[in-house]
């Protein structure tokens, strides 16, 4: 089957765009692991699919795969090419939209300077919800909030990770680190990415605070691996530096692929992020059966 397609990138986070507002391409799991490699595929940290309004109120439908081939409930760099993506492919005129999500409905808007904001909707804190299992965990009062200890591998020995635990439409574990080049993603990630605490897996964040309005992020994303910014990540982060009493309500997200603008009010108000989002090329490609 010859497809084609657009890749394009937000802060480093790359994306396969897929055009399915005609017709679904009907794509299996092994078919998004090859358009996400690097070696023998497109290559790509997620493959975004766009797709017709689901409903009333409603502009289009976003699907989101991750490299090892699974759906995924959100994603926010991805939302800022999408939203880039059908302004400049004619499929929408209007510069704010309504876009479907597993999660729920987002508002991506594209700003005059060419950077886009998405409205990535409220926080969740409760527990089952994001999904984290507490249960026999003794968490840390910090701020007006709390982190909770995670013993990372079996039978682990030493001090465990205090996260901040959360949900920005997928699963996020934020830590606070003094230096972020010198954490240890690669070893903590997965371990944390796979941990039983958390039935869907999760995305394992690592903040440095700068000042009270910019840190510097690094972020593993589950089924992805290390990119170079997670929207969903930053949001997750600052979120949590405001609710631990670190951060102001503005913050500037220092990624290794860019910077992320974050803000939120608190309480159940909406995460605004704003960021870059650009076409890298397109092409076609012969994808397996």
């Amino acid at each position: 089957m010859r497809i084609r397609f657009t890749k394009m990138q937000g802060a480093g986070n790359d994306f396969v765009v897929l055009d399915e507002t005609r017709r679904r391409l009907q794509l299996t799991p092994a078919q998004y692991r090859f358009l996400a490699d690097r070696h023998f595929g497109v290559g790509a940290d997620q493959i975004l699919s766009v797709r017709p309004s689901p409903g009333p109120g409603i502009d289009f439908e976003y699907v989101i795969h991750n490299a090892d081939g699974g759906e995924v409930e959100q994603c926010g760099n991805g939302a800022r090419c999408f939203v880039r993506y059908v302004r400049d492919k004619g499929l929408a005129a209007r510069d704010t939209l309504r876009v479907q999500t597993l999660s729920g409905v987002i508002e991506p808007r594209l700003n005059p300077d060419g950077r886009v904001t998405v409205d990535m909707g409220p926080p969740v804190f409760e527990l089952a919800a994001i999904p984290f299992d507490a249960e026999g965990l003794q968490p840390q009062a910090a701020g007006d909030w709390q982190k909770w200890p995670l013993v990372l591998g079996e039978g682990a020995a030493g001090s465990p990770v205090a996260v901040a635990v959360l949900s920005m439409g997928n699963p996020h574990a934020v830590q606070e680190v003094a230096d972020v080049e010198a954490a240890p993603v690669a070893g903590q990630g997965p371990l944390i990415e796979t941990h039983a605490r958390f039935p869907r897996r999760v995305n394992a964040g690592f903040m440095e605070y700068v000042d009270r309005g910019r840190i510097r992020l690094r972020v593993w994303e589950r089924g992805a691996g290390e990119t170079l910014a997670c929207g969903t990540g930053a949001c997750a982060a600052v979120v949590a530096g405001i609710r631990l009493g670190r951060l102001d309500p503005r913050v500037d997200v220092e990624t290794r692929g860019g910077r992320l603008t974050i803000e939120w009010a608190g309480g159940d108000a909406s995460v605004f992020m704003t960021g870059p989002a650009a076409t890298v090329f397109e092409g076609e490609i012969e994808v397996p059966e």
